[in-house]
């Protein structure tokens, strides 16, 4: 088990046994960035009575108001559990201010776009460096976006990712209202009078999100607004990304409707790759929902196959 790092200060902060699956947690502290107080912390799933030798490495990333628990619950059941048992190595981070992460002195300000340039890759680095070899990624909802803008933005480099998922994961979806300049600006200034969103208060989660990335999303779907930062247009740059993807949509979904989800498989440049839509009229069955496609009985039954025989597909890159 390796617990140091020549990248960054990492300690290993908790090695225990749940079950019939071993958990290792890491505590990464980049300094890559403006707010050098920035930590992430990343949880290590393997099989407990496993020799040393680990699996091709899956990095799994939360959506908002989420923490590492959505792959992964206190009871052991999970995709990432799910993974770790089919042998891969399953790797859990938990963004700024989620989970086991604290919140960075500049919390209230974090963006997709700090995520996308600095924590991403430092999680990539970290991971590749760990394991030996090239970590496929999979992201849901927030996370998914994330992903996207650092592989749009090309912060991820394409030789550093054996290979992509995004479920739930929707873009350039058209709010037209938004459109409009004072309704722009009277949700901007209602959306200011806060600091962050309370995931327990909306419904959505257990935790905690700053309002700089309402505000973000906010810019991206107002007037002349487009998925970017100041200085790549990651939407743009998606067409350049020749990974092995796969984009998931759900029939049920009322965050990410299968519509706007096409739209991003249809961006990716990658001649490899799939999509795929969960509903009963593609022989599941039920019409998942945004929540439900990785966290519920059928999806155990129904979806995590479906992502263990992808990732097997996927050639691994040392």
């Amino acid at each position: 088990m390796q617990s140091s790092s020549h990248l960054f200060p990492v300690a290993l902060i908790s090695a225990e046994r749940r079950g019939d699956l071993s958990e290792d947690v890491y505590r990464l502290k980049p300094a890559n960035s403006p707010d050098i107080s920035v930590e992430l912390v990343v949880t290590r799933l393997g099989m407990a009575d496993a020799s040393q030798v680990r699996g091709v490495p899956v990095i799994l990333l939360h959506g908002s108001f989420s923490n590492r628990r959505f792959w992964y619950s206190p009871k052991g059941v999970g995709l990432g559990a799910f993974l770790a048992r089919a042998g891969f190595d399953v790797w859990l981070p938990e963004m700024r201010g989620h989970g086991l992460s604290s919140r960075n002195i500049h919390w209230a300000k974090n963006r997709v776009a700090d995520y996308a340039r600095y924590d991403l890759p430092a999680i990539n680095a970290f991971v590749r460096e760990q394991s030996g070899q090239v970590p496929h990624w999979i992201g849901h909802s927030q996370g998914a976006v994330s992903l996207a803008a650092a592989l749009g933005g090309q912060y991820l480099e394409a030789n550093d990712v054996a290979s992509v998922a995004f479920f739930g994961c929707q873009i350039n979806r058209r709010y037209w209202s938004l459109k409009i300049p004072p309704v722009q600006w009277c949700a901007y200034l209602l959306l200011k009078r806060f600091t962050h969103l309370s995931g327990t208060r909306l419904k959505r989660g257990p935790e905690d999100e700053p309002v700089s990335i309402a505000l973000e999303t906010l810019r991206w779907n107002g007037f002349l607004g487009r998925f970017k930062d100041a200085e790549r247009d990651w939407w743009t740059g998606l067409a350049e990304v020749q990974l092995p993807a796969l984009v998931v949509a759900a029939q049920g979904d009322r965050v990410t409707p299968e519509w706007a989800c096409r739209k991003v498989y249809d961006q990716l440049g990658s001649a490899q790759r799939t999509f795929l839509s969960l509903a009963r009229g593609q022989a599941f069955s039920s019409d998942f929902g945004h929540v439900e496609m990785l966290v519920s009985p059928a999806a155990q039954q129904e979806v995590w196959p479906l992502v263990r025989d992808w990732l097997a597909q996927v050639e691994p890159r040392g």
